[in-house]
């Protein structure tokens, strides 16, 4: 499976509460409510993102029924601890989300979490979450093992994105 197919993976489910089918080590990382760049930082010293692409282009279908919109941003990250890959972030913006806040249009190697978890009218919805099995492509990290994810979409003004997160082996390294 290509990251491209992420989105539309069949396996997202909301976890019930006090769930024993989440991995111990995973639990508290995929169901955070808040800010992951926050919770990377105070983990282990050294965080980086490294942007991969910040492109233009035709939303999946399902993102563009709901926002009522074809073309948006999609933003590919690298979440580092040290030199050790431990997030690959990928967001969906429809183009009238990043007319209404222009500092999301722009952020460049700034983590988005730093950006919309500072913002007094942010609301998140429900967490999903997901089991890939080994095979997972991930650009610039190549082939994954089974790997754990999730996703939300938020909202600032009434203006909606979706965040997904995979988490990689190299967090459970550190």
């Amino acid at each position: 499976m290509k990251c491209d197919e992420i989105f539309r993976y069949s396996g997202w489910y909301v976890p019930p509460v006090h769930s024993t089918a989440l991995p111990a080590a995973v639990e508290p990382w995929l169901l955070c409510p808040g800010s992951l760049t926050q919770k990377l930082k105070s983990y282990q010293p050294g965080f980086r993102l490294q942007l991969l692409n910040e492109q233009t282009l035709a939303l999946p279908e399902a993102l563009a029924d709901r926002w009522q919109t074809r073309l948006g941003l999609q933003r590919q990250v690298i979440l580092y601890l040290g030199e050790q890959p431990c997030v690959f972030g990928q967001s969906f913006l429809p183009d009238h989300t990043l007319q209404a806040l222009t500092p999301l249009a722009d952020l460049g190697e700034q983590p988005l979490g730093d950006y919309i978890f500072q913002q007094p009218d942010l609301v998140r919805g429900e967490i999903e979450v997901a089991c890939f099995a080994q095979g997972l492509v991930l650009p610039e990290l190549g082939i994954q093992p089974e790997v754990w994810a999730r996703r939300s979409f938020f909202a600032l003004q009434q203006h909606e994105l979706l965040v997904q997160e995979v988490f990689l082996a190299g967090l459970f390294k550190q």
